[in-house]
């Protein structure tokens, strides 16, 4: 009877789950990268904002303090910082983002077909959508170029490995070239654009020649810079 009246417990139910990140690589002074951020948040409002954050130590030397400091600098700017790395775990308190390591880049890779396979299975290479992407949306396709046959709205983000084709008005974010692809650019019929990135350069509105806005423009890297001209 007794172990009949035993209540079953059921098993906690886990599943992986990947989310795009940005990670912030501080430099040093501390203060001078802040205002950095200060200057990107004044161009674009609410950019950072919800969005995960890591933070990479490696090219700083903190002491404990000026880690919590460096955190309550950025949660003062609504932007939370999910995790921490490169730095010793000694130098973190259990109040703090937890440690993490085995971050990787969105790359994707070729990986060499086993001979025991009989079948590999091919991963498509580029996203079409034939519908808008309307403001609050996010599409977020690492594995290579995306399409959109419509407009990108004002708050609306487009991430791609490749490069960004957007046969319409793009008002939102529109992020290329994030495995690392420097050679991905952004196309767009109508650009009146928030944000422009490849390969985590990026111009905001304020930086777009305003001679250049409500018409086709194209986006590429020329080394470290980013060109935006009229698409002819």
């Amino acid at each position: 009877m007794e172990a009949a009246a035993k209540v079953q417990r059921q098993m906690v139910r886990l599943r992986g789950r990947s989310y795009v990140a940005f990670v912030f690589v501080p430099t040093v002074p501390i203060q001078d990268w802040l205002q950095e951020i200060d200057a990107t948040i004044a161009r674009s409002p609410g950019f950072f904002a919800g969005r995960p954050v890591v933070i990479d130590l490696s090219s700083v030397d903190l002491s404990q303090s000026g880690i919590a400091h460096l955190l309550t600098s950025l949660q003062d700017r609504n932007i939370r910082v999910l995790g921490i790395e490169g730095v010793e775990e000694g130098r973190l308190t259990p109040t703090m983002p937890p440690l993490l390591s085995g971050g990787r880049s969105c790359v994707v890779e070729p990986s060499a077909p086993k001979k025991a396979e009989a079948k590999a299975v091919t991963k498509p290479t580029s996203l079409l959508l034939d519908s808008p992407v309307r403001s609050g949306q996010t599409v977020i396709f690492p594995e290579g170029d995306v399409t959109i046959l419509g407009s990108v709205g004002s708050g609306a983000e487009v991430v791609a490995g490749g490069s960004i084709h957007i046969y319409g008005a793009l008002r939102g974010r529109a992020m290329a070239g994030v495995n690392g692809h420097t050679s991905a650019r952004i196309y767009c019929q109508k650009i009146e654009a928030e944000l422009l990135a490849i390969d985590g350069f990026y111009q905001t509105a304020d930086d777009i020649d305003a001679a250049l806005r409500g018409k086709p423009a194209q986006a590429w890297l020329q080394g470290n810079t980013m060109r935006i001209t009229a698409l002819n």
